[in-house]
This record gives structure tokens, sequence and C-alpha cells, in this order.
């Protein structure tokens, strides 16, 4: 996968720093550290975007971050899936930013272009619209209504999967935060989000390769952000994935 490089040294300067200070630090101290890696991750991704647009969301400052990341983010079995619901992360799309607009339209209008809004809806619903897919590679044209279900929101971390990483442990609160934040999810390919389910990374990789990087760097950034841990599979499958990010 060929990504294009750009002079990132003082993110990777500040990003190497908060690692080296997380390490070797308390376990607080170093959690600390891993969300500021978040952080700089978005920050320097932001940054990069700006200078140019057209260029791939993920190059090598950011996956050296996300790969530094993922170091401080805990190794552990998964926990079981009892008690598990929909639930436990509040309402469907909740209103979580009080934009008047649910979560599901806040994406489309991020994800989609072509957009149409439906009448009296205060421009929230979002009626129709085309999707570059990043899951596949295609272009997928929405229309709400019969075929609705062809552009679907994925969790990026699956919410299954988060409880049974660590979401059991965080409070009800934060998992509501979690199931509407902007970073875990993504417009997709309906038949490629049924096929991928609650599977983590080394279950399930988009079939556009050009988009794994930018997949597995949030994956850990969401992982990081919310305390949940990784099992030895997953990391593997991650770390193997940032590591040809080049």
């Amino acid at each position: 996968m060929k990504i294009t490089r750009f002079p990132a040294t003082k993110s990777l300067t500040v990003i190497a720093s908060l690692f080296l200070a997380g390490s070797l630090a308390s376990c607080d101290a170093a959690t600390r550290a891993g969300t500021k890696i978040a952080e700089a991750i978005q920050g320097a991704a932001s940054s990069i975007a700006a200078e140019n647009p057209a260029s791939p969301v993920v190059n090598p400052a950011e996956s050296a971050a996300a790969i530094a990341l993922l170091e401080t983010i805990p190794v552990k079995g998964k926990a079981p899936k009892t008690g598990y619901s929909r639930e436990q992360f509040g309402a469907a799309w909740s209103d979580v930013d009080h934009n008047g607009c649910d979560t599901r339209n806040d994406i489309l209008r991020r994800d989609l272009t072509e957009l149409t809004v439906k009448a009296g809806t205060k421009n929230c619903v979002i009626a129709s619209g085309k999707l570059a897919d990043k899951y596949t590679g295609k272009t997928i044209n929405f229309t709400r209504g019969e075929d609705s279900a062809d552009v679907q929101i994925d969790h990026i971390i699956p919410l299954s999967l988060a409880w049974q990483t660590g979401a059991q442990q965080i409070s009800a609160e934060q998992r509501l935060q979690l199931a509407n934040d902007p970073l875990n999810l993504i417009a997709a390919d309906g038949s490629a989000n049924q096929q991928k389910s609650d599977s983590s990374a080394d279950a399930w990789l988009p079939a556009n390769k050009a988009f794994r990087c930018e997949y597995v760097a949030r994956q850990t950034e969401v992982k990081a952000k919310y305390k949940l841990w990784v099992t030895q599979p997953e990391h593997d499958a991650i770390a193997g994935i940032l590591a040809n990010c080049k």
C-alpha cells in the first residue's frame, strides 16, 4: 500500500515524547499519556488534511503514532458477553451533541456528498446523497426509504466487541458517548457492514485495502479513548497492518 509522505517532524517529536513518558510512568500516568497520543494523532491528521485535502488520511507519521498508541493499550482475553444488549449503550442514535439532529443523520451528512434533505426536518434528515464507500471502494447512491439499508452507519469498534473488551467497566454515560462518537462511526456499504458484524480486526478487515490503515488506526484511537483493551490476535492484526502503512 502506497501512502504519500509529508513532513511531520514536530508531530512525531511530540508523539514520541508522550509515548516515552507513558512508558516510564505509573499506570494512571500511562493512561493519560495514551489519551494525549490519541489527541496528537487526530491533530496530526487534521493538519495534514488541511495542507493537502487529496492526501490519504493515514501517513507514516500518523501510523507511527498509532503504533505507539497501540502499545499503551492492555492486552487481555475477551470478557464474557453476558449482560450485553444495545440498550447498554443508550438509545440508538441519540442527539448527544445537542445540535437538534440524531447521530445517524449527522454521520450521513458528514460522509455523503450531493446531499438533499427531507422537507420539514430543519435540514436534519438526509433524504439522498452519494457515498464513496471506504469499506469496498464502491460509489453508492443513497435514497431514504425502501433502499435505506444500502448505506448503514457502522461502529468501527462494534458495540458487542467493546462490551467484551472493557465497556462493561465504564459508565453508562461513557458507553452512550462511545456509541455516538463520530470517531467510531462511518457510513458504509450495508452488505459489508452486515458481513463485518461484531468482528475484531483479526477476523475482518475492509475489502478496500487502501482504507485498512485508517481503519485500524481509528480502532486504536477508540480503544485508547474509552479505556478498552485488545486481545492478542487483535493486537497482532492491527500492528501488522500499521507496520505496512508506508
